[in-house]
């Protein structure tokens, strides 16, 4: 038995060659011309810390750093960042050490399901790189256009905080395999 003919009713993109520096690694990939970034990161370079949320730029989850900038990888065109620097929330570690960052939002539960931290990390991580005192106001400002449906927001603010002090210190953030009391330390709960 043969298959039938099948003729698409859309004309399909051609490929190209798409090359950037994904963590910090050389990447070449064939992708289709009209492929967005998140479709590459993850379906091609296998980035899974990128999320796909909302497809619409609304809810921040697909956030990566490109030459140092956040940008929605949702509403960006692979072939608009060839040749760039790209960094997702894989590369925000060093390798098995997390960032100050990524700790202290495990420390200061700025981290609920985690769906949406990538984002996060990745917006504070820029506002963090050129500002590591910022204001509450500054902070917020920073991560609006990221949506969370777990942490009420203050956990997130407290760990951007908490992350710059690190930095401007020049300390070593906690380690978050140590276990914690209280796994909400700004929480004062009912102790009966």
């Amino acid at each position: 038995m043969t298959k039938p003919n099948r003729i698409p009713m859309l004309p399909q993109a051609g490929n190209r060659q798409w090359s950037a520096s994904v963590n910090e690694k050389s990447v070449s990939k064939s992708i289709p011309s009209d492929a967005v970034l998140l479709d590459v990161l993850r379906d091609r370079v296998g980035t899974l810390g990128v999320k796909r949320g909302c497809d619409m730029g609304t809810c921040g989850c697909c956030a990566v750093l490109v030459d140092g900038e956040p940008r929605l990888s949702c509403l960006t065109m692979a072939a608009e960042v060839d040749g760039k620097k790209i960094t997702t929330v894989e590369g925000l570690a060093d390798g098995h050490h997390l960032a100050p960052l990524q700790e202290t939002f495990t420390t200061y539960g700025g981290s609920q399901c985690g769906f949406c931290s990538p984002g996060f990390l990745i917006v504070a991580s820029a506002l963090l790189e050129k500002n590591n005192d910022p204001t509450d106001e500054e902070i917020k400002n920073a991560v609006e256009g990221n949506l969370c449906r777990c942490t009420g927001y203050q956990p997130i603010v407290d760990s951007i905080r908490a992350a710059g002090k690190i930095l401007r210190d020049g300390k070593e953030a906690t380690n978050p395999t140590d276990p914690h009391s209280n796994p909400h330390p700004g929480f004062k709960g009912d102790d009966s």
